[in-house]
């Protein structure tokens, strides 16, 4: 499994990772409606397109089976393919993001408790909780950062 930043973001390669959010939104975010999941599709690719630092993973055949967004020392965005969680892949991406894009800090739905989860096991806290989520829907999200939160207002 190759891990890197991609700089040249083409469309192949953009659909290639709408398709793994797609898939990884519909095995984790449960939470979403059908409606609500194409209306989010559609905000991907400017997403992927625009994101600072994109990190992809790609299996032997060369298709991506995850990704992550980085942006300011955040992760703005992490999918991983259904049938590849579970194997070491999310954290070798966020440790990749920590070690060489200093990230300190991400934004998780509450009502994802699988990710809260592995952040938290990945060694972030929760600082912050909001009722919506950033485009005013009513999902809430926890704010979680590195190292220790208990030490920040």
């Amino acid at each position: 499994m190759d891990i890197s930043e991609v700089k040249d973001r083409d469309p192949d390669l953009v659909d290639a990772l709408v398709a793994v959010w797609e898939s990884s939104v519909r095995d984790t975010h449960l939470f979403l409606s059908e409606p609500e999941i194409l209306d989010i599709r559609g905000y991907v690719p400017e997403a992927v397109s625009l994101v600072e630092h994109l990190i992809v993973a790609v299996d032997d055949e060369g298709s991506p089976v995850a990704f992550m967004g980085v942006q300011d020392g955040s992760i703005e965005m992490l999918f991983i393919k259904p049938q590849e969680r579970g194997k070491g892949l999310g954290r070798r991406l966020v440790e990749k993001g920590i070690g060489e894009y200093s990230v300190n800090r991400l934004a998780v739905n509450e009502q994802n408790p699988q990710a809260m989860g592995f952040y938290e096991h990945m060694g972030f806290c929760a600082y912050r909780r909001t009722e919506l989520d950033e485009q005013g829907n009513p999902y809430p999200l926890v704010y979680m950062r590195l190292p220790d939160c208990r030490s920040h207002s």
